[in-house]
């Protein structure tokens, strides 16, 4: 549209220049060759004596002529119009006209006229000579154009928006199908995926972004749902266990013994419940980015003892050895990395095969710094390694019912070290051997 416009009025510029150029060479060669005629020819006693052949050779109604002696009336005045003329510079007789000689004025209609004078010798008599050319077929010539100009504007816009309506709904096909793929997706049907076929190039990308963001929901959903179904089974049998006792200890009158037996009973089960809530509290601060990071100068040797004299007892009742090495230090924070190694040697004392070694060791690998719990086990599939950090998951099923682990021990490592900004590992380095590493920032 704008370009049309653009060419269209360059176009009218250009032509108006060319009329104007046209008209302004036309009076100067009129007033040159008159001024030539007059010092050759003619004489102006010839001028007064047939005025009538002077204006029989000008060309039309449009052009002004006017010959006669300075500060006298004209000798001749053809100006049918009766246009006024405006101050015009005298160029002498022996001097060549130019462009610059031109002036421009307006008629009594208003009509453009370009006029110029200058001196001429007829006969020895100075006389003054002056031409003018009202621009009336021009300024029509002209106008007719500029309404074609504009016919043609307004046609190439219609036709501009015309088309642009045309290619852009045919462009945007692709997105309305996507649009109306996206708008079926529902929490029931995550698992479909946008279709790549048909799919211009320059949407190729988004709907591989979509596909993968779907892919992430979809896997985030499953997990919650999972989570859940997993949390109501956890919660559900401590729950049902304090109501059979409860419902027994009803039916009939039981003695005092009877009585504390149930309510220490009870009491494990709420502590049970309790250490659950407070496990999926600081999962659901850790995944909001709540918790508050308290960075200090940790020495990881003191660390590593302090777990070890912790579990030592724990260890002895399974005949388990705790075997710590390394030093260093370590940004972190102490209430977070206690709990993280609590947690992982919890996990090597529960699943370690009894007689065997416990290695805690610190180690420093391209500028981390690596915390490695190793242990002798059963075992596992590298299938149930990537599900160790799962909540709930628990991968050892034979021990599933008698354990009183509830299943997040490992996620709540995975989200401490989330928090510092760095990661946990689990690997299997010979069979029968599981190390769980903690790997910090440097």
């Amino acid at each position: 549209m704008f370009t049309v416009s653009g060419a269209g009025w360059y176009l009218y510029a250009s032509m108006k220049q060319s009329v104007m150029q046209r008209t302004d060479h036309a009076v100067l060669a009129r007033l040159d060759h008159f001024r030539k005629l007059l010092r050759y020819d003619l004489t102006l006693d010839n001028l007064k004596g047939s005025p009538q052949l002077f204006e029989n050779m000008l060309d039309s109604e449009e052009d002004i002529f006017l010959i006669g002696e300075p500060g006298k009336a004209p000798v001749i005045s053809v100006n049918p119009q009766r246009a006024p003329l405006p101050e015009l510079p005298v160029v002498p007789q022996d001097v060549a006209l130019r462009d610059t000689d031109l002036r421009s004025g307006t008629s009594l209609q208003g009509v453009p006229l370009r006029a110029a004078s200058s001196t001429a010798l007829s006969g020895g008599v100075e006389v003054r000579l002056t031409a003018a050319h009202l621009m009336v077929k021009e300024m029509a010539m002209l106008e007719s154009f500029r309404q074609r100009i504009y016919a043609a504007i307004t046609l190439a816009f219609l036709i501009t928006a015309l088309l642009g309506y045309v290619l852009l709904r045919r462009g945007l096909r692709p997105l309305r199908r996507m649009t109306a793929h996206a708008s079926d997706i529902t929490p029931a049907r995550l698992h479909t995926r946008l279709d790549s076929q048909d799919t211009p190039v320059e949407l190729q990308p988004l709907v591989d972004a979509f596909n993968a963001m779907l892919e992430r929901l979809d896997d985030g959903y499953q997990r919650l749902t999972q989570f859940s179904a997993d949390l109501a089974h956890e919660i559900r049998t401590p729950v049902g266990s304090l109501m059979g006792h409860c419902q027994v200890a009803l039916r009939q009158t039981r003695s005092v013994d009877e009585y504390q037996a149930l309510l220490a009973s009870n009491l494990e089960e709420l502590e049970r419940i309790s250490r659950l809530i407070e496990s999926i509290l600081f999962l659901a601060r850790a995944d909001e980015a709540q918790a508050v990071i308290e960075r200090q100068p940790l020495s990881l040797q003191d660390e590593l003892q302090r777990i070890a004299g912790y579990f030592e007892g724990l260890a002895e009742e399974r005949q388990l050895n705790i075997q710590t090495s390394g030093d260093g230090v370590l940004q972190a924070d102490p209430i977070l990395l206690r709990r993280a190694l609590s947690n992982l040697v919890a996990n090597a004392i529960r699943y370690a095969d009894p007689g065997s070694e416990i290695l805690v060791r610190v180690k420093q690998h391209a500028g981390h710094w690596l915390i490695e719990v190793e242990n002798q086990g059963p075992p596992l599939a590298e299938a149930a390694l990537g599900k160790l950090f799962d909540r709930f998951y628990r991968g050892d099923a034979s021990r599933h019912q008698s354990s009183d682990s509830n299943g997040l021990g490992l996620a709540i490592v995975a989200a401490i070290m989330h928090l510092h900004g760095g990661r946990v590992a689990v690997a299997q380095p010979v069979a029968g051997r599981i190390c769980f590493t903690l790997v910090f920032p440097g």
